[in-house]
């Protein structure tokens, strides 16, 4: 009998540790957003992050907030004797952070680490066709996102994504544009929607502009999106985010389409904030 009602309250118990810990979680979130942004951390973003000035008052408090939530949910890890700094953690905050102006009200669930390299890393690779390795080879990387728990990253490459801003090539962008993408445990180019009617035209419209870069990097035709997002549909949404906020009007003008469904997401207009600067 006690047993029972051992059993039954420690069922109680994890009820209530389910039902009531998002709601801890939310406001711990709530009060940490609403601490005063500190003045060097502003003179941070201004320094190294030009889409910052391109953003209303409201969008740059809100970034602000998520800002504080994210530095304080993860982890930085610097690799091969790196020594983090404040600096890194802001820069890659603030523009990992771009992401999630949606409202979403998730912070990468995830993503529990993000490891940093002094520049690029290089990692084992097997390439395997039914099973049977036919090649390994060590490879250079610039960044990773993995289903599990971590993101890795370039400083050196971090630092020439911020001097180079409108190159279209942003590896923070990039790798957490893929931790959005696996929230639903697949990596497939297709973030979760708001509405479940979104998910056809999503597919229509990026399969249709996907399928374009494909037959353009055959075909030796220069793109507004890199070529790297020919790779798959995975590396397509991610390198297409980088374009959406690096470049915008050019995506807008080439892949209009592409352009309103990620605006859409991102609940952002690049082009519109940078034509009122």
């Amino acid at each position: 009998m006690i047993q029972t009602i051992i059993v039954f309250l420690m069922i109680g118990l994890i009820i209530t540790l389910v039902l009531v810990n998002p709601i801890l979680i939310k406001r711990r979130r709530n009060r940490l957003k609403y601490h005063p942004f500190p003045p060097l951390w502003n003179a941070i973003i201004e320094n190294n992050v030009p889409i910052y000035f391109c953003l209303s008052s409201d969008e740059r408090k809100r970034l602000q907030g998520h800002i504080q939530v994210f530095l304080m949910e993860k982890q930085f890890i610097g690799c091969k004797g790196l020594q983090v700094t404040e600096e890194m953690k802001i820069i890659i905050a603030a523009v990992a952070c771009l992401l999630l102006l949606n409202e979403r009200g998730e912070y990468f669930p995830k993503l529990r680490s993000i490891l940093i390299y002094p520049s690029a890393y290089i990692v084992k690779e097997t390439i395997a066709i039914d099973n049977y390795i036919i090649e390994e080879r060590r490879v250079a990387r610039l960044g990773e996102s993995w289903t599990r728990d971590q993101v890795i990253l370039s400083w050196e490459q971090i630092k020439q994504d911020t001097f180079n801003w409108q190159d279209g090539h942003n590896v923070v962008l990039h790798e957490f544009a893929h931790q959005l993408d696996q929230e639903d445990g697949k990596a497939e180019g297709v973030p979760i929607l708001k509405r479940s009617s979104d998910y056809p035209i999503w597919a229509e419209v990026m399969s249709e502009a996907y399928q374009q870069l494909c037959n353009d990097v055959i075909q030796g035709i220069n793109n507004v999106i890199d070529s790297y997002g020919a790779t798959n549909p995975a590396e397509f949404f991610a390198v297409a985010t980088e374009t959406f906020f690096e470049k915008p009007h050019q995506l807008l003008s080439h892949y209009p389409a592409v352009y309103q469904q990620l605006q859409c997401y991102y609940q952002l207009d690049p082009v519109q904030r940078k034509d009122s600067k």
